[in-house]
């Protein structure tokens, strides 16, 4: 037996021997390893420990317990811990994505994508001798993603200019903002998008809303929505810059973990400005946490769809040869006793109250509200995405919004106060058709207001960055458009 094989699993499961040798548990393991020897002395193929243990033998054990429960091999692992210091390789450029089609929205300022000469509106043809226009958008994004670990060669057009241009990159270590946008949606009406907690975040969005001019602010919009959560700390974090001190922003249950309340600190300063949180089915942990305290005690008006329902607590243990285990040992709850976890299959069990957390749907906030407990955080008002139709989704697809503001830009220089004339739409529907996309006149005129702010948010997404453009694009967002109605009571 290899040492790989041995020092792992001793590592791994000897430990339990001595809480449960009388319950069989070292026969069955021995029966493993007994196993594991006969395969490795008589299979016909020679026998990868590795393989056998990371990608098998464990992995089947974890997937037992529960969905989140993960076990990570050394590369892996390494990818984990620089994933948690918030720090990854890249080129510094936003890209608009669609299949068979990468098109440059904007390159950040001293990045490699900046130094190489990619601007707006350069389509990439090619990345490493692949084909751009050959793959679909799952194949685009591994690639895209696998491109920002090494050099990369890039094959560029111009707008106007069919000459191709070869462009090598070298990635190189980025900090990843947990705060992608900070801007002001109305006079004293601040947004900022909050895409994941890191180490920094709490300290990012203060910093962010003293930017937008904090005691000038009278009501805020914190955009959780696709945020999949993190470090809890940070949510504990940005929760305190909310709350009022010696207030409860989450509590945990588990099976072998005591339970533990966690406060806003006595030493907070809190801002006092309105409030409203978005969220939808992709915002989860951390995320879920800040939202849940600011629901219970009345702080937030929270809007958008339901979370996802992730409240399980992950510890992570190192293990020998540079592996690790993410495993589930507790439940998060809001500060009313709610879960914050979406039910589990049924083998799945903690112990004692956190085996079924979602028996209790009854819970009220510090008002007297009440709200619903399990599977995720529910919002105090339901809006749901902007609707797709079929001209909405013909555009979209084909990419004509980025590809018509590519050519407008090359011919017209736009300002700040740029807006989409009754002209500009009659060119883009002659574009449009000239692309086979004819929609019928009562079609047309009824999408008339989407086409004119999708149009001018990609403009400004390649004539002034894409914060630019997403502060066009709220403009007909209609979660944000119904918190800022609710604001303004």
């Amino acid at each position: 037996m290899s040492r790989l094989v041995s020092r792992l699993t001793i590592c791994f499961l000897l430990p339990a021997f001595a809480r449960a040798a009388d319950d069989g548990l070292e026969s069955r393991i021995k029966a493993v390893m007994t196993a594991y020897a006969l395969a490795e002395r008589n299979a016909a193929d020679p026998i990868d420990s590795e393989q056998v243990f990371y990608q098998g033998a464990i992995p089947g054990l974890l997937r037992g317990l529960d969905p989140h429960s993960v076990f990570f091999d050394p590369g892996q692992f390494e990818q984990l811990k620089k994933m948690e210091s918030s720090t990854q390789k890249g080129f510094g450029s936003v890209v608009s994505l669609l299949p068979g089609r990468v098109t440059v929205l904007q390159a950040l300022p001293g990045t490699p994508s900046a130094k190489a000469g990619l601007s707006p509106g350069d389509e990439i043809l090619a990345i490493n001798g692949y084909i751009v226009a050959r793959l679909d958008l799952d194949q685009l994004t591994q690639l895209l993603a696998a491109s920002r670990q090494r050099q990369a060669q890039l094959d560029v057009r111009r707008p106007g200019n069919s000459r191709i241009v070869h462009m090598v990159l070298v990635p190189e270590e980025m900090q990843s903002p947990s705060v992608e946008r900070a801007y002001l949606l109305a006079p004293r009406v601040g947004y900022i998008k909050v895409s994941s907690f890191d180490e920094g975040t709490g300290r990012d969005v203060k910093a962010a809303i003293d930017k937008l001019g904090a005691d000038q602010l009278s009501a805020l919009v914190l955009d959780l929505r696709n945020n999949p959560g993190g470090v809890v700390t940070a949510a504990l974090e940005t929760a305190s810059l909310f709350l009022s001190p010696g207030q409860k922003i989450f509590s945990v249950r588990g099976r072998s973990a005591t339970e533990k309340a966690e406060f806003v600190p006595p030493n907070a300063k809190p801002y006092g400005l309105k409030l409203a949180i978005l969220i939808d089915a992709r915002t989860a942990s951390a995320a879920e946490i800040v939202t849940g305290a600011m629901q219970d005690h009345d702080r937030a008006i929270v809007l958008g769809e339901t979370s996802y329902g992730k409240g399980l607590v992950q510890s992570v243990f190192p293990l020998s040869q540079g592996a690790g285990l993410a495993l589930t040992t507790a439940l998060y709850y809001t500060p009313s006793g709610r879960s914050i976890q979406k039910p589990l299959d049924s083998h799945f069990q903690l112990g004692g109250a956190t085996a079924h957390p979602n028996q209790q749907t009854g819970f009220t906030t510090d008002k007297g509200r009440q709200v619903t407990g399990g599977g995720g955080i529910q919002p105090d008002i339901a809006v749901g995405p902007e609707p797709i139709n079929r001209l909405r989704a013909a555009m979209e697809a084909s990419g004509s919004f980025t590809t018509f503001a590519t050519q407008y830009l090359q011919i017209d220089k736009v300002t700040e106060q740029f807006e989409v004339t009754p002209q500009i739409l009659d060119e883009f529907q002659v574009f449009l058709s000239q692309r086979d996309i004819q929609p019928g006149v009562a079609e047309w005129l009824n999408e008339r207001d989407y086409v004119s702010n999708r149009l001018k948010t990609e403009i400004f997404n390649q004539a002034f960055g894409v914060e630019k453009g997403d502060q066009v694009e709220a403009q007909r967002d209609p979660v944000i458009q119904k918190a800022m109605q609710e604001l303004a009571k």
